[in-house]
Order: structure tokens, then C-alpha cells, then sequence
């Protein structure tokens, strides 16, 4: 699950070892007003309470990073930004929107540090969003042994990030959402969990089937937890005593409400291939389950008679190359269920 150039993310809950997560007060709306700096989103302040912009960062004519104060997370969180052409700030148009969510122990810069998603959406009126997810952070609500509380990644991202965004940077009602490897468990688990949400999700190498076969696929999200010094209990529970925690954020049990939409999923079997440099090792404790995973996931939406195309191409590692080269083949899929002809 670890991808190229992993970066420091926002961190988790939970801890045994290393770290302990920030727990803190939420901000009043007075406070949050107080804070921004002139002219920034101070619309959205006012609709969301006190999830808040603390700072903007214009790197290009593009490229807008932002900084959110996030009580459902009890800290900040980076946002990056590919802005459509015409925007400015605070813009009086609506565009749709494309979600972007990365892999595991990787960061908010990760699709435009290793792929062209710039150049590919440069002619394209569509708001691209990329959000910080947490260095494992599986894109949920964490179930704490049933304290709840921080981290809510889907809170974050789905109710404060979205609701901000609408307010003040012009995204509109149009949404679809893609990921890699634990981004594409959170596409699709985001838009089963969430129906109408999105108009299209895909998933690239997604872990999208958590409970696959058996201890095999809660062992394989564990271990990650377990590496880095997570309780891995904290996430969703115990898989067995809490299997109803685990089948409400897994895409395998979410196939019927993910029916609705076009739906892209694909991935390698782990077996170096055509765009892996000589010498690539295998990445069989990866991909091939992954692949695994996928192909299960399939044929479950084609049960559930879901419109899902799918590209389990075999050969392909775990790595940016596939991902690249899968964004480009549902890139059409996504943009279309937005309402953009490309």
C-alpha cells in the first residue's frame, strides 16, 4: 500500500506508539471570522460553523492549496486545488467537480507531484480537488471503540471541505470521485455510503473489499495500522465483534447503492509489466491481492447490476505509472457523468 515518495500527512488516532492524535476545542464562528486573513472565505465560515480557511497558497495560475481548521478532524488539513479556467476568487459561477483522493502514507500533493492531472484537465472546465486523507487515515469517521470522535475523515471531506468549496470556491452540485489503492476504497466507499452524492466514481488498485476472504483482507488493512503504531481496532473495530462497522464502509458490501452510477475499476496482479523499468521486484504482497480484491468487487456490481467497467489488465505493479494511465481511461467515464463532453 505504501506509494512512491510517500509525504508527512495529518495525523491519526489511536495511537500505541509514536504518536497521539491532537484533540481540540472547536473554534466559535467570532473566532474563525477573527483568524482568516482578508478575503478569504469568509462566506464559508459563516455556513460551516466553525470549520474555517486559515490560509490560501497560490503556487500557479492554477494550483490553490489550502489550510482547514477542522473540528471533525481536532486539527488542520491541506486541500490543493486545480483551479478551471476563469475562476477567481470568491467566483460567482459554479463548476463541477472532480475528487481526487490519494494512497496510504502519501499526501494531498501526490497527484500532481506524480502524474499530468495539470495538463489533462488544463482545457477542461472542472474544479479538481485534492484533499488530505490522513496517512491511513481510510477515508472514515473512526469508529474508536465506539467513542467516535477525530478523526472524521468523511466528515471533513464530504460535510466541512464540500460546504466550504460551495461557498466560496465555486464548486457546484456535479461531483465525481476517484482514488488509488486506499483512495480508491474511499471513491468508492464515499459514493456507496453517500448515494446522489456523485455521479461517478473509479477506483485505481482500491482496496475494495476489506473483508476478503475471511481474516485474509481485514489482516491486510491491519497490518499497515499495526506497522505505523495505530491500534488497529480504532479504525472499524474488531472485523468478527464488529462486522457491521466493517460492511457499512466496505465498497464489496456497498455494491447495490453504487449500482446507480458509472463506475470505473481497475488494477494489476502485482506481476511486473509493460510500464514497470527492468528490474522492478514483484509487488505480490500488494497488487495481487489487490487485483484479487478487484475482480471480486467486479463481478459482486455485476450482480448487483451496476454499469461498471472494468480493467483488470494482469500485468502492473503498485505504482504511479498504472494509476497515470488509468486516470487517462476514466477520464472520459467521470467527466461525462459530470456533464463534460472531453
Amino acid at each position: 500500500m505504501p506509494e512512491t515518495d510517500p509525504r508527512p500527512a495529518v495525523p491519526g488516532p489511536a495511537m500505541t506508539t509514536r504518536r497521539a492524535f491532537l484533540a481540540g476545542a472547536s473554534l466559535t464562528a467570532a473566532a474563525s471570522l477573527a483568524a482568516l486573513r482578508p478575503g478569504t472565505a469568509r462566506a464559508a465560515t459563516a455556513l460551516t460553523g466553525a470549520a474555517r480557511v486559515v490560509a490560501e497558497n497560490r503556487l500557479s495560475s492554477r494550483v490553490l492549496d489550502l489550510t482547514i481548521d477542522s473540528p471533525a478532524l481536532a486539527t488542520t488539513a491541506m486541500v490543493r486545488l486545480l483551479l478551471p479556467a476563469g475562476w477567481t476568487p470568491h467566483p460567482q459561477r459554479t463548476w463541477p467537480v472532480l475528487y481526487l483522493l490519494h494512497g496510504a502514507e502519501d499526501d494531498y500533493t501526490s497527484w500532481t507531484r506524480s502524474t499530468d492531472v495539470d495538463a489533462l484537465t488544463g482545457n477542461v472546465d472542472v474544479l479538481v480537488v485534492m484533499p488530505s486523507g490522513g496517512q491511513l487515515g481510510f477515508y472514515s469517521d473512526w469508529w474508536n471503540h465506539g467513542a467516535g470522535g477525530p478523526p472524521c475523515w468523511e466528515t471533513f471531506h464530504l460535510t466541512e471541505l464540500r460546504q466550504i468549496l460551495e461557498a466560496g470556491y465555486g464548486a457546484g452540485a456535479s461531483r465525481a470521485i476517484a482514488g488509488l489503492s486506499m483512495g480508491g476504497f474511499g471513491a468508492m466507499s464515499y459514493a456507496g455510503r453517500n448515494p446522489g452524492l456523485f455521479r461517478a466514481a473509479a477506483a485505481y488498485s482500491g482496496i475494495v473489499h476489506t473483508t476478503y476472504q475471511g481474516a485474509r483482507g481485514p489482516a491486510f488493512v491491519q497490518e499497515f495500522l499495526i506497522k505505523d503504531g495505530y491500534d488497529p481496532t480504532a479504525l472499524w473495530g474488531d472485523y468478527q465483534l464488529n462486522a457491521g462497522v466493517w460492511a457499512a464502509h466496505n465498497p464489496y458490501d456497498l455494491a447495490k447503492s453504487l449500482a446507480g452510477i458509472p463506475l470505473f475499476v481497475s488494477s494489476g496482479n502485482g506481476v511486473p509489466g509493460p510500464l514497470d523499468p527492468p528490474g522492478t521486484p514483484p509487488s505480490l504482497a500488494i497488487e495481487e491481492l489487490i487485483g484479487e480484491m478487484s475482480t471480486a468487487f467486479v463481478q459482486r456490481l455485476q450482480q448487483a447490476g451496476a454499469n461498471v467497467t472494468a480493467d483488470l489488465y494482469g500485468p502492473g505493479t503498485h505504482n504511479w505509472p498504472y494509476w497515470q494511465r488509468e486516470l487517462h481511461g476514466s477520464f472520459s467515464l467521470l467527466m461525462k457523468a459530470i456533464g463534460i463532453d472531453v
